[in-house]
């Protein structure tokens, strides 16, 4: 499907899951496998047929399809209907198609947790001999140039408030989104950005006290409330 690569001693795989993260990880894996000349492929496992997905699924698979495309993946790999572990459906792309590295994210509050946990860890480097895994933080696959004005990024949450949004740090029943937040160096207050996914595309918003000072953001910039 793409040019092959000149260095076939190497192949790397990247697994996505449904978050803010999948899009850079993806890029992630795509510089390392620039700079090594290699194979990249991606991958992402669901438990549900691609017939049941929701929009808000569908659009993160038609963005990793379109990145798969743009930087030169050898193929994106959807195994959907998938009822074994997570672990075994990775393992068996693996072998197919002779990769050597592995690249996953380490995120909370998903199905990819336990890839994070040294048993699933050991798992693979069990049923797959002479295979390097790289975690990398949900952070750092978030990180731009300009954070290095702004705090450590936090897991956050926005609460409808009236026509507003406002940051909340827990995670309660009418949350409208989840994303990051990244507080501004040196203020008392929550001011800083917030950053989160939508179908698939990352966007971020000002925050000012804990207020989201502008409208959320969607492609073609429309304003919109809740999820969907």
């Amino acid at each position: 499907m793409k040019n092959r690569k000149g260095r076939m001693d190497e192949s790397i795989l990247v697994c996505v899951y449904y978050g803010p993260n999948g899009e850079r990880l993806i890029k992630r894996g795509a510089k390392m496998a620039n700079m090594l000349d290699c194979p990249l492929y991606i991958l992402t496992v669901d438990p549900l047929p691609y017939d049941e997905f929701d929009a808000e699924k569908s659009g993160y698979v038609d963005r990793w399809k379109e990145l798969a495309d743009e930087l030169g993946a050898e193929e994106f790999i959807l195994m959907d209907n998938e009822k074994r572990p997570i672990a075994k459906a990775i393992a068996e792309v693996a072998h197919k198609y002779n990769v050597t590295q592995i690249v996953i994210g380490q995120t909370a509050q998903n199905r990819w947790e336990e890839i994070t946990k040294g048993s699933f860890v050991n798992v693979l480097l069990r049923v797959m001999s002479f295979i390097d895994i790289h975690i990398v933080s949900f952070d750092r696959t978030l990180q731009t140039e300009e954070d290095s004005a702004f705090e450590r990024g936090v897991r956050c949450y926005l609460l409808k408030e009236g026509d507003d949004y406002a940051l909340s740090f827990s995670c309660l029943r009418d949350i409208c989104y989840e994303g990051i937040f990244y507080k501004e160096i040196g203020t008392d207050f929550n001011n800083g950005i917030f950053k989160y996914t939508h179908n698939g595309r990352p966007y971020e918003v000002q925050v000012h006290d804990s207020k989201i000072t502008e409208p959320l953001k969607t492609p073609g910039n429309v304003k919109f409330h809740g999820k969907g």
